[in-house]
């Protein structure tokens, strides 16, 4: 007997003020990088999956050049703590509270992300 391999759809979820929008299939990430989506109003999100399989979003908008390019960046850890650097200025931002590790003045927004 031949077993069908189980294909089970999994769907990354971004969590807004009012309701969750679904993004894309999880098979869409690759560890250790990011993807940008486009959110109904327009702005846009980063969205990480980092090797150990936590997910994380942050706003794309880089604030010190305003370019939305922080789902470019590199991923790392300081002090324990997950992080992005931005591919243009290198300002690294905490991925679970959104604050610049290079400047405490500055922080990007941070979503609730899940897979369901």
């Amino acid at each position: 007997m031949t077993l069908a391999p189980e294909t089970t759809t999994l769907t990354v979820q971004l969590h807004l003020p009012d309701s969750w929008l679904a993004l894309c299939d999880l098979s869409a990430l690759t560890p250790g990088r990011g993807v940008a989506a486009l959110l109904p109003d327009g702005s846009q999100a980063a969205v990480f999956l980092d090797r150990a399989g936590r997910m994380y979003a942050i706003d794309n908008r880089d604030p010190f050049s305003g370019a939305a390019v922080l789902s470019r960046g590199l991923i790392g850890s300081h002090q324990g703590r997950p992080f992005v650097a931005s591919p243009l200025l290198k300002q690294r931002f905490d991925l679970e509270s959104g604050r610049c590790l290079d400047d405490e003045t500055v922080r990007v927004t941070t979503y609730e992300v899940r897979i369901t």
